[in-house]
């Protein structure tokens, strides 16, 4: 198996509770073992503008607007596409993104009930049109993403089932429109069986 020379732009997708930093971190490790350069990020975060955005996002008590919350995503990834994704790029680095647009589409437009199209023109703009090569989305019934969770919920996480269903119909829908740059991925199962599966559409999509 061999991945294009060129730097590879991937970004995990999903539900909290469906496995994606713990995906993300597989999915760093087997680039590096294969002698590819990695950078991982987080959307929101990875800046120092980033994280204090986030911080907002999760934290913040009072009454946020969704046209508002949407802003803010917008916001802290304008600043992780100047400061972390085009530099790295640019050196020839893969990029490794745990979210980036597809969750502002299915949390801030399925989820909360903004329009989706006009969401995506602005998060284009926001994002001046780079776009993932690749997103997979990881799957999982939302009673069982939700049950992962440990600890106190977040801002974000605090919604209910509901605001969840209709999220995750967002990135199945949206995958169904795009099937050549976002893929499903079943996330039932054990850690390194989930990482087979993300290896395995990689390798559909790259190998060379």
């Amino acid at each position: 198996m061999v991945l294009p020379p060129r730097p590879l732009f991937l970004c995990l997708e999903g539900l909290d509770g469906t496995g994606k930093s713990t995906q993300c971190e597989l999915l760093v490790s087997w680039l590096e073992r294969l002698g590819r350069k990695v950078v991982f990020a987080r959307d929101p975060g990875s800046t120092g503008l980033g994280l204090e955005i986030r911080r907002l996002l999760l934290e913040y008590k009072g009454n946020m607007a969704t046209g508002c919350e949407m802003a803010l995503f917008f916001a802290a990834r304008a600043q992780m596409l100047e400061e972390v994704i085009r530099p790295a790029l640019k050196e020839g680095r893969d990029v490794v993104l745990d979210r980036y647009l597809l969750s502002t589409i299915a949390y801030q437009g399925y989820g909360a009930g903004l329009d989706v199209d006009r969401i995506w023109q602005a998060g284009l703009f926001a994002a001046s049109d780079l776009l993932p090569q690749l997103i997979l989305v990881l799957d999982l019934a939302v009673n069982v993403s939700m049950g992962r969770l440990n600890g106190i919920r977040d801002r974000m996480e605090s919604r209910g089932n509901a605001y969840f269903d209709s999220v995750r119909n967002g990135f199945l829908q949206e995958a169904s429109k795009n099937p050549e740059t976002i893929r499903i991925i079943p996330a039932e199962g054990d850690r390194l069986t989930v990482h087979s599966r993300i290896r395995q559409e990689i390798c559909n999509a790259f190998n060379e």
